[in-house]
């Protein structure tokens, strides 16, 4: 069965099941790791609904505008040893009943609303022009307009030493605050930077690399409105979110994004009947797959030879018609160098495709 549809249609309709509120405490997020082991923090049933909290682990750049009482407590509680080896907040995992490895999630982000009006960028030691700016860390404090649906900044300050610790809390009200940004109004594309499967591993898995689990994969278009396919590799799928972002631009070049908490409304779907080449990302406009590699130009090609299988395995059109078609209509990327592994991405429009049936 094919899954590429023309803008307007949806996948299958799937009546909404049952409503879930998963909250963000220190029993129910698991912190710098993905791991098969983990208990599940919900079990849900196939079309239910999550309203779930996803706490952005930068919280502390700014204490006394990102830290209310329920972050305070997951900053406070999870001891630092067992943040690791990652830095990402996880909510989860989700357990789906009867997904098995092989079958895949189709994850419907309804809604992201900011748990606040504040989120921070990090200029940090992983940027990809560190070294330029003479090994000096800083952050940039935004706050963000409801009402206009843009951040600007309210200041800057350098960080001391390293910015390593994942839940750094800082002193910054005692910090040197410097003006920012003048005048400067950013886009908000609130979306989450982190979310997937826990992968066919024993052992933890750090959150920081993207891979075909998903994970860390900082596409600014996995958003309200868009929908995420990810392969089963364990039983129940155990999906998380986190390193939820208010803003960022494909390259993530300093680092980070506008990290901020968020709260998302999503449905997940457990699809038996399509496959999908990694993590496949659905926009009201595009269809978006994503590669990795440690080498940018590897993951460039991961990226291509994905989007070749979907052409030709959902699609059904021709290897040499898929290559034809993806240079002249499809569109390449960078997502991020910032996160070890670096990921491309490659867009084909949707509207482009003749009605497709079953």
């Amino acid at each position: 069965m094919s899954f590429i549809c023309e803008p307007g249609q949806t996948r299958p309709d799937v009546v909404p099941g049952a409503l879930h509120h998963l909250k963000a405490t220190p029993q129910t997020v698991h912190w710098g790791y993905f791991d098969p082991a983990t208990p599940p923090s919900l079990r849900i049933k196939s079309g239910d609904l999550v309203q779930a909290e996803a706490i952005t682990h930068h919280a502390g750049d700014a204490p006394e505008l990102m830290m209310d009482e329920g972050v305070t407590r997951i900053f406070k509680e999870i001891p630092e040893d067992d943040r690791n080896p990652g830095v990402h907040i996880m909510t989860g995992p989700i357990y789906v009943e009867d997904a098995k490895p092989g079958d895949v999630l189709e994850v419907r982000y309804l809604r992201m609303v900011p748990r606040n009006n504040y989120g921070s960028n990090l200029a940090a030691n992983w940027g990809h022009l560190y070294k330029d700016f003479d090994e000096k860390e800083r952050v940039t404090i935004y706050e963000l307009d409801p009402n206009t649906n843009t951040a600007s900044a309210l200041y800057a300050y350098d960080f001391e030493g390293k910015y390593l610790i994942p839940g750094t809390i800082t002193h910054c009200p005692a910090c040197d605050r410097q003006p920012a940004l003048k005048g400067v109004r950013v886009p908000a594309r609130p979306h989450l930077g982190t979310a997937g499967v826990a992968p066919a591993v024993d052992g933890r898995v750090s959150t920081i690399p993207p891979g075909e689990h998903g994970g860390n994969i900082d596409n600014w278009r996995i958003g309200a409105g868009a929908t995420m396919y990810y392969t089963v590799q364990v039983e129940g799928g155990l999906f998380s979110i986190g390193d939820p972002h208010v803003s960022q631009g494909d390259g993530e070049i300093s680092g980070t994004a506008i990290e901020s908490s968020l709260n998302v409304l999503m449905q997940i779907v457990l699809r038996k009947d399509i496959q999908t080449p990694g993590p496949l990302l659905e926009t009201p406009k595009w269809w978006i797959v994503h590669g990795f590699n440690e080498d940018l130009d590897l993951a460039m090609r991961d990226a291509s030879t994905k989007m070749l299988s979907l052409l030709s395995d959902q699609v059904g059109l021709s290897r040499n018609d898929a290559y034809s078609l993806m240079s002249v209509a499809a569109d390449f990327g960078v997502t991020q160098v910032v996160d070890g592994t670096q990921g491309c991405h490659v867009r084909v429009p949707r509207d482009i495709f003749p009605k497709m049936r079953d």
